[in-house]
């Protein structure tokens, strides 16, 4: 077998078992019970907030700690240490996905996306946006 073929195989190996790497850390959609149930693995968590408990966020002591509780879809209520600085008009958002994963008695996110409430409803047009037509 020549040279090249040999570092042809090489190449293939390293590259199937980097594929497999990536799909096996990858995260994945999940609700509260099952991330908690699997600690270890990272999930995407997707739920609201829930206005009515407190959220906790001193960005003189931590400004990358912000603590809140949220829904996931199955209205699982859990509190939520967010790793980052409180996201802006985060009290407004329609739905939270956390990506994260649990510890203790905690779901720990060290990413946020937010679904904020859309700034224009069906069937509605602005002054601005007839203007520009």
């Amino acid at each position: 077998m020549k040279k090249t073929h040999i570092a042809l195989i090489v190449v293939i190996a390293i590259l199937i078992g980097a594929m497999i790497t990536a799909i096996n850390d990858s995260s994945s959609y999940a609700d509260f019970a099952e991330a908690f149930d699997n600690p270890e693995a990272e999930f995407h968590v997707v739920g609201k907030l829930n206005r009515d408990k407190d959220m906790t966020y001193d960005p003189q002591n931590n400004p990358d700690e912000f603590m809140f509780y949220m829904m996931d879809m199955n209205n699982r209520e859990q509190k939520v240490v967010l790793h980052k600085s409180k996201p802006q008009d985060f009290e407004r958002s329609e739905q939270i996905v956390l990506i994260g994963q649990a510890k203790g008695d905690a779901f720990h996110a060290h990413e946020i996306l937010m679904k904020c409430p859309s700034k224009y409803t069906e069937g509605e047009v602005t002054a601005e946006a007839s203007t520009n037509t």
